[in-house]
């Protein structure tokens, strides 16, 4: 590794193939998220990100919490961790939380990443926005660190102190570079599908697509100007009520699809950061997934992209699941504090169930016989959970009924296999436009109740990509599909985007 200015020893530095095979990005912890529900209430009320901060923050909090109990490390941006109250208020004062996050940090389970800053306790830019109160906290929290430990913090490149030139190259080609690239291609997708996706309805599509075309045309003329094309410029022109800080998040309803094009820069923004790191995104539920974006990605996987549709179909099969008997509390997570989840995480339930998810997604073509692994390891986990919330007197036990759901979500389509607890159900629902190939998209497992609640612990992670290379094969999936026993079509697919983040080099932008 290139030698970098670390005087206080508290620093390891690394670079992105140097992350976990098993971390995530975690899209909820973006300063911006807002659960699709409450962006609609905030634009018809008005409200801003504070205005709803109660509500907000023990989502993303819940979301936080499921991230670091479902992944072996989590990636965050430096400045979510002062900015963010979810992540911030455990850091406000010593105690057992504070001490945690030392913990989580020092283990490697949280790797801050550093956009141009050398140092996680560096003085951010004066222009950007920082919550006082969480910077300082943040810098007492490292600070009383012990001497042993190191906190990985991820940057694009390291290189000396006073020759940053690599770290602002590989930024501006793997970072900005491409968001650029994912807004200015925007109108050249299936705007239908598009517009079906993120929950436009049919009769207002066109006027959907000449306002993507204005987004596009608008990031264009940044460029040309070698202005930078960054989120919270798009913000104040499509999306914030003029004249406030991006920051206030106040989204404005007299711009027209200001939601629906929010929520595209977010998850833009997001899978863009996770591309750059060559990780996975985590999107959580009631967010755009990313198969809108109708992209032929490459493949995280060690198989490559799943490219034969009778290897799709295997995802989509009856698994067979012995029946298990366990309680769960819906929201037990949301009972836990920082503190449980670092002792979780010490668990051989825990460890377990990294080991087997790990050997699933390193290997997606052995669905049947890695998934049920999974699936077993995820019941004791859920047990371990419960024991926690118990100790705090915050339980209410109540039956659990676990199955496990696939979800193939395609630019054409999704598909969804529910089994267990007695149960199968398999569903599909077709977008109402032409299908274009090639035909992309994922495979998603899911691991919940049999009766989904909004604030019930489950896991929902992808594990494959898919790329169907022509319609023959499209329709060769479809046929298969439809002739699985007890398979029934939806309507139209509605919601189906919405899931269960050139400049010189004086000019990087300070903020992404």
């Amino acid at each position: 590794m290139t030698d970098v200015d670390d005087s206080d020893g508290l620093m390891t530095p690394i670079r992105p193939d140097q992350l976990e095979p098993g971390a995530v990005i975690a899209q909820s912890l973006d300063n911006q998220w807002v659960p699709d529900d409450l962006t609609v209430d905030m634009i018809e009320q008005g409200k801003s990100l504070d205005q709803v901060a109660g509500r907000r923050v023990r989502e993303v909090r819940a979301e936080y919490f499921r991230s670091l109990i479902n992944a072996s490390q989590v990636v965050i941006n430096r400045a979510y961790f002062y900015n963010n109250p979810a992540i911030s208020r455990d850091l406000m004062e010593e105690g057992e939380d504070r001490t945690a996050h030392r913990n989580l940090l020092a283990s490697g389970a949280i790797a801050p990443f550093l956009l141009n800053e050398r140092h996680p306790a560096q003085e951010p830019p004066a222009h950007l926005h920082v919550r006082r109160e969480g910077f300082t906290a943040w810098q007492e929290t490292l600070e009383g660190m012990p001497a042993t430990d190191r906190v990985r913090c991820v940057r694009m490149a390291w290189g000396d102190s006073d020759d940053d030139r690599e770290n602002k190259e590989n930024t501006r080609i793997r970072l900005f570079q491409p968001f650029t690239e994912k807004v200015q291609g925007l109108t050249a997708k299936n705007i239908d599908a598009l517009a079906a996706q993120v929950g436009v309805a049919p009769e207002n599509a066109d006027e959907f697509g000449r306002r993507l075309g204005e987004v596009v045309g608008y990031s264009n003329s940044l460029s040309v100007r070698r202005q930078p094309v960054v989120r919270n410029t798009l913000y104040e022109e499509f999306v914030s009520v003029p004249g406030t800080n991006v920051a206030e998040g106040r989204y404005d309803r007299d711009k027209l699809f200001a939601k629906e094009i929010k929520q595209l820069l977010d998850l833009i923004y997001n899978v863009n950061l996770a591309d750059a790191l060559g990780r996975y995104p985590l999107t959580p539920a009631d967010s755009l997934r990313r198969v809108v974006l109708q992209e032929a990605r490459e493949a995280r996987t060690n198989s490559g992209f799943v490219d034969d549709p009778e290897q799709l179909l295997t995802f989509l099969r009856r698994q067979a699941f012995a029946a298990v008997q366990d309680h769960l509390t819906p929201s037990a997570v949301n009972s836990l504090s920082l503190q449980d989840i670092w002792r979780l995480r010490q668990t051989a339930a825990w460890n377990g169930y990294i080991r087997a998810f790990g050997a699933l997604t390193a290997a997606p073509e052995h669905f049947h016989d890695a998934a049920g692994q999974v699936f077993d390891r995820y019941v004791r986990l859920n047990s371990e959970i419960l024991k926690l919330a118990q100790e705090r007197r915050q339980a209410r036990p109540t039956r659990w009924h676990p199955v496990v759901e696939v979800v193939v979500t395609l630019t054409a389509g999704t598909f969804s296999a529910v089994s267990g607890a007695g149960l199968w159900e398999l569903t599909g629902a077709l977008l109402p436009a032409m299908v274009s190939t090639p035909v992309t998209g994922s495979v998603q497992l899911l691991l919940r109740n049999q009766k989904s609640g909004r604030e019930e612990q489950r896991f929902a992670r992808e594990i494959a990509s898919v790329r169907l290379a022509s319609d023959r094969e499209w329709r060769q999936f479809l046929d298969l599909v439809q002739r699985l026993p007890g398979y029934r079509q939806e309507p139209d697919v509605g919601s189906a985007g919405n899931a269960s983040t050139t400049t010189q080099d004086d000019e990087v932008p300070k903020d992404y």
